[in-house]
Parts: structure tokens; C-alpha cells; sequence
């Protein structure tokens, strides 16, 4: 049976010995695939998201493949034929079932798949307090926090694909608290230090650390709402080719979009406590870039650049704000500071900083081969593990994609 985990423990892992953070990580994401069943657990509504189970066993799979099969003495693979069932994109790691494919894997079983995580997890033990494994071990929490937050966006879509539009978890969603009036936060502009080169873990794509040009800009103190989202389609923001992109208005016209993902023109969204009615006060989310750039052009504004967000957030708890503590209802309710529930677009383009290098091995294959046509994003959502992000921490996805906790925060150049 998945272990539960409270939300103290979970709150306590930021900067607790790896060991333990290990062991919550685990527990965690075993915690959240409780309430599904082992149909619920292979499902695959789209080829952009993974069946649960896959990501129990994917995040395994990472644990065997690049800690225990190279450092852990006499270790033999649980299975043979798994690591072509459950390497991701890993090219040095040999061939692999098609993306689109992975929810055809009826067996193993989800119970299968425990079993296997309890023998990796008693196997890793001995490796978790090796200081010459550390940055392995901390790259592999890291890599599962992730996959926690694409396993709660995955679930969330294949329920959603069920006509019945059933609930992963009972009861009605928390009421936001009213929307303040937007403020903002001011910079003068000139030269920045941005990019993670501090004590604590990092990914390779937030440094190396290099110095920025800013002009003058301010960003909004909060994140926009669905109220004001609806005054958006209210006054034609999707029937205005003007205010969007040219490959986003293409997008619209090509997909018939209307509206954020999961919305009903009866004022309910889908959660994963089923449908819900809307609540003007939470922050928007599901939207693409492209729907995120029509706003903030309507609004007479503009997006971030991924740098302007990092200089004043700098400044704001990283763990702060609504974000995942435990295995519980998971949902955007407007907390206040940078980060938490959702993750903002900026208008940057996901590139390598000045001086970047990709890392040898397989492990390099993580971040670099990925910064070709997608965007950045910053912050941290309502299904971010709480700890897991940083002022530095760069998010990505293409413009069209919207199945994660996307939302936006409005910049101004100059004087707001």
C-alpha cells in the first residue's frame, strides 16, 4: 500500500539531510496516487502527459539506472526488460517504448511497480549518506519532485477526459480571498547578476551566474484573475486577431479555443475535486503563452522577461505561497508573494546562459538538448513540492501547451 506523508514532513525537507529528503520525496509520491485505482493509474489521455504509473516507475527508473546500477556493488536490475518500458528521452540509455505509447502498459501492474520502488528504496540506503554521491542523489530528488507535479497535471487531464468528470479527491474547493487591487513592484533598471551560482542544488540551465541589462520596468504584486480573465473573453479577446501572435491566432482558429483549458461557459472548471464552480478571485490558469501574451496586450501591459521576474523576486520566499505540502485537494487560491499557485509565463525564450555547458554522461541530456522553441516560466504552482523552487529555477514549455498550472503576472516598462 503507498506510504502517507503529513504535510509537516513534507514542509520540513527543504534543507534537511538528503536521506531524509529522499525518503519524503518517495513517500510523497506515493501518498498522491492513493485514491487511484490501478485503471486510473495507466491511463494516458494525450501524448503530452504520462500515465501515474509510468511516473512511479519512470522516477525509479531514474534511481537504478544512474545511482544504483553504477555505484551500488553487486546490484542487479529488478528487471531486464523495464528500463525499455520506462527511460524517458534518455538517448545514451538505449532504445524506449514511444512516448504515445506508455499508456498500453497494462502490466506491469500498479502494485508491480511498488513493490519495485520498496526494493530500490531499501537498495539506495547505503548510497544516501556517500558525500561522493551527493549531487547525484540531490539531482534524483529534484528529478521526482518534478515528476510529482507532471503526475498530479496528468491525472488531472485523463480525469478530466472521463465524461463522468470524476473527482480524485472529495469535497468543494476553498474560496479565494478577494483580488486586492493591482499594485506593483518597481526597478530602476541597470545592471543585474542573475542565474544560481550559490551553495544549495541547482539545475545546470540556471547558471552560470552572468550580469543582465535592465531598463526600467514594473511587475504586478499579484498574479490576474478569472474575473478578469472573463472581462477578457467578455470583450472579444479571442475574436481580435490583433492582439495575439501571429502562430497563437493560428492556434485559436486551428483549435477552436474559447477560453482557458478545463472551463465551461456555465462558470464551472474541472479540478481534481471534480467540476467546481469558478471563482473570480483565484488566479487564472491552464492558459498557453500565446493566450498569456493576448492578455497581457489587451490589458496594455506586457509579459516579464524571465530576468526582470528573477531581480524582484530575489527579494520573496521561494517557499512561500500556496504549493504542495502534502497528498491533499490541490488548487490555486491567490496567496500573495512570487511564488506558488501557478507558474507565470515570461516572454523569454529558453536559451543557455552566457558560458553554459552541457554536463557529460546521460545526465546532460537533462535540460541542454530541450532549448530549442520553448518559453520560460517562473515561480512555483499549487502542485510544486514546497522547497523545490528558487528565484533562479527556470520552467518550460511550448507556446501551445497548457495543461500545466500556467498562469501570468503583467510587466510595464518604465513607471507602472
Amino acid at each position: 500500500m503507498p506510504r502517507s506523508l503529513s504535510a509537516e514532513a513534507v514542509s520540513a525537507v527543504a534543507g534537511a539531510p538528503l536521506a531524509q529528503q529522499f525518503h519524503a520525496t518517495r513517500s510523497l509520491t506515493e501518498a498522491l496516487v492513493g485514491p487511484l485505482s490501478d485503471a486510473d493509474a495507466t491511463i494516458q489521455s494525450m501524448e503530452d502527459a504520462s500515465p501515474a504509473k509510468w511516473h512511479l516507475a519512470h522516477t525509479t527508473w531514474f534511481w537504478e539506472t544512474f545511482l544504483l546500477r553504477e555505484h551500488a556493488p553487486g546490484y542487479r536490475l529488478h528487471r531486464e526488460d523495464w528500463p525499455f518500458l520506462f527511460n524517458s528521452y534518455y538517448e545514451a540509455e538505449g532504445a524506449r517504448i514511444a512516448r504515445a505509447a506508455r499508456g498500453m502498459l497494462s502490466r506491469p501492474t500498479l502494485d508491480a511497480v511498488l513493490d519495485w520502488r520498496a526494493a530500490v528504496d531499501e537498495a539506495m540506503t547505503p548510497l544516501l549518506d556517500d558525500p561522493a554521491l551527493a549531487g547525484l542523489v540531490a539531482l534524483g530528488i529534484a528529478h521526482e519532485q518534478q515528476h510529482i507535479e507532471l503526475l498530479l497535471t496528468d491525472i488531472k487531464h485523463a480525469l478530466f477526459s472521463n465524461p463522468l468528470g470524476p473527482a480524485m479527491w472529495d469535497g468543494a474547493t476553498p474560496a479565494a480571498s478577494a483580488a486586492a487591487a493591482m499594485g506593483w513592484h518597481t526597478h530602476p533598471g541597470g545592471i543585474a547578476l542573475v542565474g544560481q551560482d550559490g551553495p544549495g542544488f541547482a539545475f545546470d540551465n540556471e547558471g552560470p551566474r552572468h550580469r543582465v541589462l535592465l531598463e526600467p520596468f514594473a511587475l504586478a504584486d499579484r498574479l490576474v484573475t478569472n474575473g478578469e480573465w472573463d472581462e477578457f473573453i467578455a470583450d472579444g479577446g479571442y475574436r481580435q486577431a490583433r492582439l495575439w501572435l501571429a502562430d497563437g491566432w493560428a492556434w485559436v482558429q486551428g483549435n477552436g479555443i474559447a477560453a482557458p483549458l478545463y472551463w465551461r461557459e456555465d462558470g464551472a472548471y474541472f479540478t481534481h475535486q471534480g467540476w467546481q464552480a469558478r471563482d473570480p478571485n483565484a488566479p487564472v490558469t491552464h492558459i498557453s503563452y500565446f493566450e498569456a501574451d493576448a492578455f497581457a496586450t489587451w490589458a496594455g501591459a506586457r509579459l516579464p522577461t524571465e530576468f526582470e521576474w528573477e531581480v524582484i523576486s530575489a527579494s520573496h520566499d521561494p517557499a512561500g505561497g500556496n504549493q504542495l505540502d502534502g497528498a491533499g485537494p490541490v488548487l490555486p487560491i491567490g496567496s500573495s508573494g512570487m511564488f506558488g499557485d501557478c507558474w507565470q509565463f515570461t516572454r523569454s525564450a529558453y536559451l543557455p546562459y552566457p558560458g553554459f555547458r552541457v554536463p557529460e554522461g546521460a545526465v546532460g541530456e537533462y535540460n541542454g538538448k530541450f532549448m530549442s522553441g520553448q518559453v520560460v516560466l517562473r515561480g512555483a504552482s499549487c502542485a510544486t513540492v514546497r522547497g523545490h523552487s528558487r528565484a533562479s529555477y527556470r520552467n518550460f514549455f511550448y507556446p501551445h501547451q497548457r495543461w500545466q498550472f500556467t498562469g501570468l503576472r503583467l510587466a510595464k516598462d518604465g513607471a507602472a
